[in-house]
C-alpha cells in the first residue's frame, strides 16, 4: 500500500506502543515518505503534550467560556511557526545527534521545546479574545508573555532589568568561539531579542555552514559581524598591539604574531582593548585558566587590585543571592595560610 502512494506521502502511524508500520520499513519502500508516529524514539512524534497544556493555559488565563475552532487554529499556527523557527539550544542539546531543521524528519517541534508555552498560550488567549469568548481579556500581552517565560526560565525575573538595559544600549559583544554551536545558538538569542550586536571570531565558511545546519535565521554582515581568525586584515595591528603590551615580559614580535593568529580569545581581548567591541565572551571550550590568563595579560588589574574572581547568581524562590568565588586564584598550601582572627 505504501509503495503505491503519491509523491512525498504523509504517513500517520500513531498507534502505541507499536505503530501500524515502522518508519524504517516505510522508508525502505518509500524513501520520500514523511512519517509521523506517537513514539519519541522516531522522528516527528505527534503527541498531544504539544498542544493540550498550552491550549488550556491560554483558555484559563482569559477565562474562555469554551475552546472554539479559532483557538484550535491559533494553536496549530503557533506550532507550525515553531517548526519553521530556528532551533532552541535546549532542544539541540537534548537531541544532539539529530538534524532539527525543518524537513521530512522534523515537521513538528519536539515536546521538550521550552518555547511551546510562550508561543502557543498567548496565541490561544488572543484568539479567544478576538472571537469573543474571553471573560478576562489580557491588556498587556508583553507582560503576559514575560510571566509565562518565568515558568520555563527561572532566571527570567533576575535578568529582566539587565535585558531591558541591554536593549537600550545595544553594545558590541565579541564572542571568541564563534564556530561553536552553543555560541551560535546564543548569538541567535542576542539577535532575536535585540540584546546586543554580536561579533563572532571564526572562519566565515564554517560559521555559514553551521548556521544552515542548525536552521538559525541570521545573516552575516547584517545581524552580526565575523572576524576571520585565519586571515583578518587587522591582524598585523592586533599582534603589534599585543607585542607592545607583552614585550617587557619577554615576548618577541614573532611570538606575539603567532599567539594572536592561533588564539580566538586573544583576538577578542585585543578587539576589546582597542575599543572595537564593548564586551567579550570566551571560555566555552578549553581550560578556564587559559582564557583567564589571556584576559589578565591584556588588561591586567585595576589600581589596588591583585586578584580576580567570578560572580555566581543562585536563583532561589525567596531571593537571588550573588556569591563571589576565587576561581582564578591558585590555592595556597595550608602552611602558608594566614591565621584569621
Amino acid at each position: 500500500m505504501v509503495k503505491t502512494m503519491a509523491r512525498d506521502p504523509l504517513i500517520m502511524a500513531l498507534a502505541n506502543p507499536e505503530p501500524e508500520i515502522l518508519p524504517p520499513l516505510a522508508k525502505e519502500v518509500r524513501p520520500d515518505a514523511i512519517i509521523c508516529t506517537g513514539r519519541s524514539d522516531y522522528p516527528n512524534q505527534v503527541n498531544n503534550v504539544l498542544c493540550f497544556p498550552f491550549i488550556f493555559r491560554g483558555a484559563l488565563d482569559v477565562g474562555a467560556t469554551t475552546i472554539n475552532e479559532e483557538m484550535k487554529l491559533a494553536c496549530v499556527h503557533a506550532i507550525a511557526d515553531l517548526a519553521l523557527a530556528e532551533q532552541s539550544d535546549v532542544v539541540a542539546s537534548a537531541y544532539d545527534d539529530q538534524d532539527l531543521s525543518f524537513g521530512p524528519d522534523y515537521i513538528i517541534p519536539k515536546p521538550f521545546d521550552p518555547r511551546l508555552i510562550v508561543k502557543i498560550a498567548p496565541a490561544v488567549a488572543k484568539a479567544a479574545m478576538d472571537s469573543g469568548v474571553a471573560m478576562r481579556p489580557i491588556e498587556d500581552f508583553d507582560a503576559y508573555v514575560e510571566k509565562l517565560t518565568e515558568f520555563v526560565y527561572k532566571t527570567n525575573l533576575f535578568m529582566k532589568p539587565i535585558f531591558a538595559q541591554a536593549r537600550k544600549e545595544m553594545k558590541r559583544v565579541v564572542l571568541a568561539e564563534g564556530e561553536e554551536e552553543r555560541v551560535l545558538h546564543a548569538t541567535q538569542e542576542l539577535v532575536s531579542q535585540g540584546l546586543a550586536f554580536p561579533i563572532l571570531v571564526g572562519r566565515p565558511s564554517v560559521i555559514e555552514m553551521r548556521l544552515k545546519k542548525l536552521g538559525l535565521q541570521m545573516t552575516p554582515g547584517k545581524d552580526f559581524e565575523v572576524v576571520n581568525n585565519e586571515s583578518d586584515p587587522r591582524f598585523k595591528e592586533y599582534w603589534g598591539e599585543y607585542y607592545q603590551i607583552m614585550k617587557r615580559r619577554g615576548v618577541s614580535q614573532e611570538q606575539a604574531r603567532r599567539a594572536v593568529i592561533g588564539n580566538p580569545s586573544l583576538i577578542a581581548a585585543i578587539m576589546l582593548h582597542r575599543g572595537e567591541a564593548d564586551a567579550m565572551i570566551c571560555g566555552t571550550i578549553g581550560s578556564y585558566h587559559e582564557h583567564y590568563e589571556v584576559v589578565k595579560n591584556v588588561f591586567g588589574f585595576r589600581e589596588g587590585a591583585h586578584v580576580a574572581g567570578a560572580m555566581n547568581a543562585c536563583c532561589c524562590r525567596a531571593a537571588t543571592p550573588l556569591s563571589p568565588i576565587p576561581t582564578s586564584t591558585t590555592t595556597r598550601r595550608r602552611s602558608s595560610w594566614r591565621k584569621l582572627p
